[in-house]
C-alpha cells in the first residue's frame, strides 16, 4: 500500500471486486481518451481470481481517496525493454478532475518503482490534446519526448499519442 495525503493507491480486493469491475466498464465515464473495448465481468473475476491483476508483465492498483472509495486506477506494464516499464492512469469520476488524485497516485508509483525495482526509465503515454494527462506527467516529471503518429485505435478511428519520459537519474535529481 502507498500512502499520500490525498489518495491510498493500493492492489485491488475480493471485497472491491463488484465495484471495481462496475466502475471499469462504465463506458460514459472512459471520456475521449479511453477504448470502448472492455472484458466481460465474468472474464475479470476469472483474471482477478488467477492473479489478483498482478503479473510479471503488469501490476495494478486502485487509487482510494480517503474516505476509502475507489476514485481511480493505476498500473504498470511491461514496455518495449526490460529496463522499462509503462504506466497507464484513469479517474473515474470528471468531477473529481484536477482535485490531485492522479497526479499523487502517479508520483506514488513512480517512487515505488524506483525505489523497489531496477528500471531505468519510465513512460506515460497520451493524446497530445489530453491536456490534463499531459500536465499529470509534466509535474510527476515526465517530459515529452515525440509523438507516435496514429499508434492507437480508439472511438473508432486512429489517434496520435504523445511519448513521456522519466529517467531514473532525473527522478533521482528532483529528490535532493
Amino acid at each position: 500500500m502507498l500512502k499520500g495525503q490525498l489518495c491510498t493507491v493500493r492492489h485491488l480486493l475480493t471485497a472491491d471486486l463488484n465495484t471495481f469491475i462496475a466502475l471499469v466498464n462504465d463506458l460514459p465515464s472512459r471520456g475521449n481518451y479511453f477504448s470502448t473495448h472492455f472484458k466481460s465481468p465474468e472474464t475479470m473475476r476469472r483474471e482477478f481470481m488467477q492473479n489478483s491483476f498482478v503479473t510479471e508483465d503488469s501490476e495494478l492498483f486502485v487509487i482510494e481517496d480517503a474516505l476509502h472509495h475507489i476514485v481511480g486506477v493505476i498500473t504498470h506494464f511491461k514496455s518495449r525493454t526490460p529496463t522499462s516499464r509503462e504506466i497507464g492512469y484513469r479517474l473515474f469520476d470528471t468531477k473529481l478532475a484536477g482535485q490531485g488524485y492522479v497526479t499523487e497516485a502517479c508520483r506514488l508509483l513512480v517512487d515505488y518503482l524506483f525505489n523497489v525495482h531496477q528500471y531505468h526509465r519510465l513512460e506515460l503515454l497520451t493524446a497530445p490534446e489530453n491536456v490534463a494527462s499531459a500536465r499529470i506527467a509534466e509535474k510527476c516529471g515526465f517530459r515529452a519526448e515525440g509523438t507516435l503518429r496514429q499508434s492507437f485505435f480508439i472511438n473508432g478511428h486512429y489517434q496520435d499519442v504523445t511519448v513521456f519520459s522519466l529517467l531514473r537519474p532525473e527522478w533521482e535529481a528532483r529528490r535532493l
